[in-house]
């Protein structure tokens, strides 16, 4: 991604509430990644849930850095990742990483803004972003995500009920929509025979909670093998050299079982 792009892209985030990356992902690993979602599915026994926000015939996996090294691949992509730094900054932190897969049949998801939990007054500055990856192509009949546009400004969250506002985020296989935290989407409704299968890559900002508590939900000897920057994505750093420290030290210490290394600059 050229400099031209990525600011381009960044900037129909701000502007648009969400940027599509088309095509970003390298087929091979689109290709593996869907493959070893079915895998996790009949391992697993994934099946749906049975409520309307996760859908009842949607299947999802939710930690997925602790299910294999091939999505380590995900959070530090090129083609997303500094899209994600620019609309909030270095930072930031994995927020969740799951799979979501709508089969036949499954209604519209209820809109919402992924942000809405946090108390704070709208519209504010970014403080999520989040990213969905096609793994199948995204069609306005087969449940492409539904969005509205500019809905990042408003002062409010979508009331629960019908929203006539919303357009379909489609997009071919192997591309990524990128949107802020704020922005009302959701799931559409399948009305085809396949299903459709994204993965949803979730970032937050390093003083925001992550939606997934990554130090225990991945098993400490699989974050020491993490590539310096996906260390610090998934919480083992810190955040201005202050949040997050443990004695004055970096997590990152003790994760790789020490010396301490205390951080000069702390305040307190």
């Amino acid at each position: 991604m050229t400099e031209a792009e990525l600011e381009a892209h960044v900037a129909r985030v701000a502007n648009d509430g969400y940027t599509i990356v088309a095509q970003a992902i390298e087929p091979e690993l689109v290709d593996a990644l869907a493959e070893d979602l079915l895998r996790l599915e009949r391992e697993l026994g994934a099946v749906p849930a049975q409520n309307i926000f996760e859908g009842t015939r949607t299947t999802r996996i939710y930690n997925l850095l602790a299910r294999g090294r091939l999505y380590e691949r995900i959070p530090v992509h090129a083609s997303v990742l500094p899209v994600i730094e620019r609309v909030l900054d270095r930072g930031c932190l994995v927020s969740s990483l799951s799979s979501i897969a709508i089969g036949p049949g499954e209604v519209a998801q209820p809109l919402h803004a992924d942000d809405q939990v946090i108390p704070l007054p709208r519209p504010h500055v970014p403080i999520i972003a989040n990213s969905m990856w096609a793994i199948s192509d995204f069609t306005e009949d087969n449940g492409a995500t539904r969005i509205v546009p500019g809905s990042h400004r408003r002062d409010h969250v979508p009331p629960l009920g019908p929203e006539r506002e919303s357009i379909p985020a489609e997009m071919k296989r192997g591309s990524v929509m990128i949107y802020n935290g704020s922005l009302w989407h959701g799931g559409g409704a399948n009305r085809t025979e396949q299903r459709r299968v994204g993965i949803a890559m979730n970032y937050c900002a390093g003083y925001i909670r992550q939606q997934e508590t990554q130090q225990l939900g991945i098993p400490l000897e699989i974050a020491r093998g993490f590539e310096p920057r996906l260390r610090k994505l998934a919480g083992f750093g810190l955040y201005r050299r202050l949040i997050g420290h443990i004695d004055k030290c970096s997590p990152e210490d003790l994760l790789d079982g020490g010396p301490p290394r205390p951080v000069v600059g702390v305040v307190g």
